[in-house]
């Protein structure tokens, strides 16, 4: 029985006490929100043990990193190094985009190294797999797609992107656009070639209700993937990306009348006066649905450190009401990411995550930043990089540029928080016992 399910027939699972207690909400809360499609707990059963995570209204904003391999790099050792990273600067969940090498190797091998929730994009393997069967994805048959998504599923994957609000109608619209980027989705790309050539409907949208089926055997959290987002802020918020939003809340409502868990993905490249109606207006058409961002990039011109440019977009987002971040690496436009881009990617939504949290009044945010502020006052150093979002960078940078003085090397000894608090708490002291 799905998480949705039990939340609907009042069941307080295993599951939903675990990540009521995370998140510090009272059970009989977090079940109504679970009922009401406004929370999802991705995990399937097939993986376990697992930490659990739940995305959602009233939660703490969760963080994704997308990893795999390509043609191009096919190893799956390094992949796992990336993953090894992505744990060590906790990640809420990871991705297996996977498109080189054995996919269901990689897959299965992720899996048994990262006890969180693990999404995949299964039209990725399944175009892979016709080229190798069929000699191209052109030739992909609507049922390689669904056994593997049922063979993902029996390997244990929690959530899967899968396009299905990318229709024939939607296509339309965007030929009559005249977009400056056109798709900018992998997957998205994938189902329109196909649909094209085919001259048939999305298999995903056209079969919606095979795919329920799947999701519900397994638990698997259906995300809703923007094959449409705009991969150019001169794209943003125009009639292709807003034809597939209104077909996404159609899904969502038949997603909940199967008692299946569902999110929705949203806009890629958005510029920043456009970001908080965004998320207003995706809660609005898809009911409250967790909303899962990809950035947003809120300019184009920052090859490099698009980690930067996402981290400013997500902030905005989750504090309009995003309630999942994808993280974004400074490779992104570029190429792979290393196991250093992993990480500065992750850190930069983390931070995003945080602040937004602080604004949205998630229980506990604002007390990390009264902790390290009272710790830096005090120039408390142990206890200011036991609180760092990152502590291995802090204590490498103070091993680098430490000071000769109780202060930071910037200042010295004319650290400021050091004189005020010397001449505040000065009493009868005369001048002579002052350094400064």
């Amino acid at each position: 029985m799905t998480q949705i399910k039990e939340a609907r027939q009042g069941n307080i699972t295993t599951s939903l006490k675990k990540v009521a207690k995370e998140e510090g909400l009272p059970p009989e809360i977090l079940l109504d929100l679970v009922a009401q499609g406004k929370v999802v707990i991705p995990h399937n059963p097939n993986h376990s043990p697992i930490h659990l995570v739940g995305i959602g209204e009233k939660l703490r904003t969760k963080v994704n990193v997308n990893i795999g391999t390509s043609l191009d790099f096919p190893q799956v050792e390094n992949e796992l190094k990336k993953v090894k990273v992505a744990l060590k600067y906790k990640t809420d969940t990871l991705m297996d985009l996977s498109t080189g090498g054995d996919i269901t190797k990689i897959c299965r091998t992720i899996l048994n190294e990262a006890r969180i929730p693990l999404g995949t994009v299964p039209v990725y393997q399944a175009a892979i797999n016709a080229i190798e069967k069929h000699n191209s994805i052109l030739n992909m048959k609507e049922e390689d797609l669904f056994s593997v998504i049922e063979a993902q599923a029996k390997e244990g994957v929690d959530f899967m992107t899968v396009h299905a609000g990318l229709t024939l109608k939607a296509i339309n619209r965007l030929k009559n656009q005249g977009r400056v980027a056109d798709i900018v989705s992998r997957g998205g790309a994938f189902h329109l070639a196909w649909m094209l050539h085919n001259q048939k409907e999305n298999p995903l949208y056209a079969h919606f209700d095979r795919l329920l089926e799947i999701a519900y055997k397994y638990d698997i959290t259906l995300s809703l993937g923007d094959g449409l987002r705009p991969g150019s802020i001169l794209d943003a918020t125009d009639r292709p990306q807003i034809e597939e939003l209104l077909t996404l809340g159609e899904l969502v409502k038949k997603a909940w009348e199967q008692d299946v868990q569902v999110m929705v993905e949203g806009p890629g490249h958005i510029p920043l006066d456009q970001v908080e109606m965004n998320i207003k207006l995706q809660k609005r058409v898809c009911q409250g649905a967790p909303f899962y961002v990809l950035g947003p990039l809120v300019t184009d011109i920052a090859p490099g450190y698009d980690h930067i440019v996402s981290a400013i977009g997500g902030a905005i987002a989750a504090a309009a009401g995003a309630d999942f971040l994808c993280y974004v690496t400074p490779s992104e436009h570029l190429g792979l990411p290393s196991e250093n881009d992993v990480r500065e990617g992750l850190i930069a939504a983390r931070i995003a995550a945080h602040a937004a949290d602080v604004v949205k009044g998630v229980k506990g945010s604002l007390d990390k930043d009264l902790k390290i502020s009272e710790a830096r006052k005090k120039l408390d150093w142990a206890k200011q990089q036991k609180l760092a979002i990152d502590p291995y960078k802090f204590d490498s940078i103070r091993k680098k540029r430490k000071s000769k003085s109780a202060a930071c090397s910037m200042c010295g000894e004319f650290c400021a928080m050091r004189i005020v608090s010397e001449f505040l708490n000065s009493g009868d002291r005369k001048a002579d016992d002052f350094c400064f």
